[in-house]
Formats: structure tokens, sequence, C-alpha cells
């Protein structure tokens, strides 16, 4: 696994309210307790939750264009997943490392094995088990795609015998298809951006991805075609170690709601030209 190790300049926030206080319980309240700019109040303790090194470490995941990518002219990560990163460790006031890998099961290996402090996830059961998610911040298709002489031409014709099926290994649709085709058969690759290559060299039957890449991909091979609808929408959330405690979950938890509600997730997606992604309501 390939991982690029990127740190920002470390963000720290001034206060003059320190040259006001008469009072020491006064001091000490402030100390422990510091009210954002966007009124989320950060303790101390919640900050030594996430970043007990003294620097938030987030695992970015470039195998999914929608979330990140490497920007062809400065070759650092850039994409919505790395703006709320920016923004989550300025509210904390620490600096920022980015810890990038290619693939979403890599992502989550950074964080059950202590190698990132958060993560930005499809959410799923499985990886819930060692993962608390937030609510998702962003809703994105799976589809399926086929060459043009293919027979197939619904969903429901997949789950065949004889049917093999490319998905990316560890991905939200890898974890999810496992459960729920039957008799087709699941050949995992690499990485999201190999399935087109991979499917084309293995002769696969189908290709399974993120609708975005796998549209993209297909046209760049010619001879496919995406089926129209999809088979599972997609859930992004972040996410931190259970372990980390309730009082940290329940900050990211906020923190994401409130990055929804104030247009700062759409704004992401507008400025980084990310189409067929839609910012998760409320209650998704």
């Amino acid at each position: 696994m390939n991982t690029l190790l990127i740190s920002s300049p470390r963000r720290l926030v001034f206060s003059a309210l320190a040259l006001a206080l008469s009072s020491g319980a006064v001091m000490a309240q402030s100390l422990s307790s510091t009210p954002s700019v966007s009124g989320q109040t950060t303790s101390a303790s919640v900050v030594a939750a996430f970043a007990p090194s003294g620097t938030l470490r987030a695992s970015i995941n470039l195998g999914n264009p929608i979330l990140a990518a490497l920007d062809p002219h400065t070759h650092q990560p850039v994409g919505v997943s790395v703006d709320l990163a920016n923004e989550l460790a300025k509210r904390l006031g620490v600096p920022l490392q980015l810890v990038a890998v290619t693939s979403a099961g890599a992502s989550v290996e950074n964080v059950e094995q202590d190698k990132a402090d958060i993560g930005f996830f499809a959410i799923d059961p499985k990886r819930g088990q060692i993962i608390e998610f937030t609510k998702p911040y962003v809703l994105i298709e799976g589809v399926y795609a086929v060459r043009n002489d293919s027979p197939i031409v619904s969903n429901a014709q997949v789950d065949q015998s004889g049917t093999t099926v490319a998905v990316s290994k560890g991905s939200a649709y890898d974890l999810f298809l496992s459960r729920e085709l039957h008799h087709a058969t699941l050949v995992r690759l690499p990485t999201s951006p190999g399935i087109v290559q991979g499917f084309v060299d293995q002769h696969l039957s189908v290709a399974a991805g993120i609708r975005q890449q796998l549209a993209k991909d297909a046209a760049k091979a010619g001879g496919m075609r995406l089926l129209d609808e999809h088979f599972m929408v997609i859930r992004q959330a972040m996410g931190l170690p259970k372990a980390k405690g309730a009082e940290a979950a329940q900050y990211l938890a906020d923190f994401v709601e409130q990055m929804k509600a104030s247009g700062f997730v759409a704004a992401a997606l507008a400025r980084h030209h990310i189409e067929g992604a839609g910012v998760a309501g409320k209650d998704d």
C-alpha cells in the first residue's frame, strides 16, 4: 500500500479573551473549553481524542474521484474530503496531516490500525464494527457497466451463474454485492480506477463501480455501456475509531451536520466540479 503523508501548517486561533479575565475560575474554564467561530464548543478532551499526537491525521481515499484526487499541477490531494479535513483541523486548533491512499480498503485499514484518526467512508455494517460513522454528507450511485453486445440489460440479470463481476476490493460496493449477489462471481481488483482495465483484460461479464468513475473509464475503453439503474446508493460519511469515545463521535456527527446545513459541502462539490453526487439530506 503506497501512503502519501502531507502536513499542512498549524492553525491556531488566538483570543483576546484572556486579557480581560479577572477570575482564575474563568481562566480555567477558558482553557478546558473553546468555542469555535461556528459556535460548536471544542473541549480539551475532544481535541485530545481526535489528535492524541497533537496532529489530526486524516485518511484520504484517492481512489474515489467524488471525494478526492491529486491536483494535476501541485500533485497534492484536493477534494471535498480534503476540505472537510482542513475545516475540522481548523476548529480543533491543530495541524492536519493527510494520509493518502488509493483504495477504500486501505483507507479503512488506516483508521482501524491507528494510522489515521479520521477517515471518509461509505457507511457499511462490516466497517461499523470498529468505526463510528456520522450520517452521510454525500450520496453517490453504484452502477454496472457491460460490453455493448452483452445480453445483460437490467440489474436483475447480473446475478446469474457464470457471470463475473469486477469490483474494487474492500470498496462499499464490494461489501454490498458480497451480501446481495448469490450466483454471480465477484472478481476483486486492487483499485476503483483499475476496474475497467481489469474487466477488459480478464474478459469479465460486468464491471461495478461509482457511476462517474465507471462512465469515464468505460468511455475511454470504448465498446461499453452503463445499465440505467443504480444497484445501490452509496452513503459517504466521516468516521473515527469507536475507541475514541462518545464525546468525539458526537462532535464529529455535529460537525458534519453543520457542514451540510451551512452549504459547505455543496460549495466544495461545486468548487471541485463534481457532478452526479448530491449533498445528503438530514434523514438520509
